[in-house]
C-alpha cells in the first residue's frame, strides 16, 4: 500500500466515522459493525476527533463531503454501502484511487471468511490489489467472471483475477474462452465443453461479484475486439449505453437486443444481482450513463466511484 493511499486512507475511516456519528447519528456500536472495525477503535476516533476541534456546528474534517455524497448515493440507489474518494484530474490517478479504494473495501468484506470470489476487470480494478491485505480462509476461491479479449496487459480478466488470487493468496479459476464468440452457435459449441461450464456454474455460485464497466468509445480495449468494433455503431443505434461485464446495457439496465450479447460468455447480470454482496467499482464522466444503468437495474449492492460521478447520480430522475 502506497504512503499516500495509507494516509488518504486513514482520513476516510476518521470522517465516515465522525460523519456516521455526528451527522448520521448511529451508534458506536452500529459504526463497528458497519465498518468491520471495533466499537474501541469508534470510540477512539470520536475522541481523537473532539479533541481536535473538528466538531463544531458540522464536522470539518477533509473528506467529510465524500461521506455525505456516499450516504446520498446508497439512499438513492438503495445500497448497502457506498465509497465515495475525490476527484483528480488525472485519468489514470482517478482510477487508481477509486481502485485501491475498492481493495480497502474488499478487505473489509471477506476477511477471515470461505467464500468464493468472482472477479471483473479492467485497469480500475486492476489498481485494488495493492490495499488487498484481508486473508479469506483457506478453502476460498477466485473466478473471472467473464472470458478474456486478446489484448490488454494487467486489466484482462485473467491478469486481474489471477492478482487478486495471488494477493489473498487462494486459487483461481477462469473462464478459459473468449468473451465474445462470432455468433451464438459457436458460444453454444464451446459451452459443450464440461471444464467450461463448470467454470461457468461457479461465477454463479461466488459469494462476491466485484465488478466494473465502461462507456462505449473507441479507446477501450473491448471496443477494440474486431467483431465489436465492426458492429458498434448498430449497439449504439439499439440504445446501449455502456457495457456490463461485456453486456450491452440501454439506459434502464436492460441488455439490448443483438447478437452480441447472444454470443457472450460471461456471467449475466441477473445472476450478479443474486450475490450477497456485489459491487460496482467505477468512475469517471463518461461512465456516468452507464453507472445510473447499473445502479437502475439493482444488479450490484455496492458502489465505489468518484465525487463528480456521484453528484451527477444524485441529479434528475433516478
Amino acid at each position: 500500500m502506497s504512503d499516500e493511499w495509507a494516509h488518504l486512507d486513514d482520513e476516510l475511516e476518521r470522517a465516515r466515522v465522525a460523519w456516521l456519528y455526528f451527522i448520521g447519528g448511529q451508534t458506536q456500536q452500529e459504526i463497528a459493525q458497519r465498518m468491520n472495525i471495533t466499537r474501541l477503535k469508534v470510540n477512539k476516533i470520536i475522541g481523537q476527533v473532539r479533541d481536535s476541534g473538528s466538531v463544531q456546528v458540522k464536522v470539518s474534517l477533509p473528506l467529510t463531503d465524500c461521506i455525505e455524497l456516499a450516504e446520498k448515493v446508497s439512499a438513492r440507489y438503495d445500497l448497502v454501502d457506498a465509497v465515495v474518494v475525490p476527484d483528480l484530474d488525472d485519468f489514470i490517478e482517478q482510477k487508481r484511487v477509486i481502485g485501491e479504494a475498492a481493495g480497502t473495501l474488499t478487505n473489509e468484506l471477506i476477511e477471515g471468511r470461505d467464500m468464493g470470489i468472482g472477479i471483473g476487470s479492467g485497469r480500475t480494478l486492476s489498481f485494488a490489489t495493492r490495499t488487498l491485505r484481508a486473508r479469506p480462509k483457506s478453502q476460498s476461491w477466485v473466478v473471472g467472471l467473464t472470458g478474456g479479449v486478446t489484448s490488454g496487459s494487467a486489466t484482462n480478466t485473467f491478469e486481474v483475477a489471477t492478482a487478486f488470487a495471488r494477493a489473498l493468496g487462494v486459487e483461481c479459476h477462469y473462464l478459459t474462452a473468449p468473451i465474445y464468440c462470432a455468433n451464438p452457435e459457436s458460444r453454444n459449441a464451446l459451452l459443450l465443453n464440461d471444464e467450461l461450464t463448470d467454470v461457468l456454474a461457479r461465477t454463479e455460485i461466488a459469494d462476491i461479484g466485484i465488478v466494473s464497466c465502461g462507456a462505449l468509445t473507441q479507446d477501450t480495449s473491448l471496443t477494440q475486439i474486431r467483431v465489436v468494433k465492426d458492429n458498434l455503431d448498430t449497439v449504439l443505434k439499439r440504445g446501449a449505453v455502456g457495457e456490463f461485464m461485456g453486456w450491452f446495457l440501454d439506459a434502464r439496465g436492460q441488455a439490448i437486443d443483438h447478437f452480441l450479447n447472444d454470443s457472450l460468455i460471461a456471467l449475466p447480470p441477473d445472476k450478479l444481482k443474486l450475490k450477497p454482496i456485489s459491487a460496482l467499482v467505477s468512475g469517471g464522466i463518461r461512465k456516468i450513463p452507464i453507472i445510473r444503468a447499473v445502479l437502475r437495474a439493482g444488479y450490484v449492492n455496492r458502489l465505489v466511484t468518484n465525487e463528480s460521478v456521484a453528484r451527477a447520480l444524485l441529479q434528475g430522475p433516478r
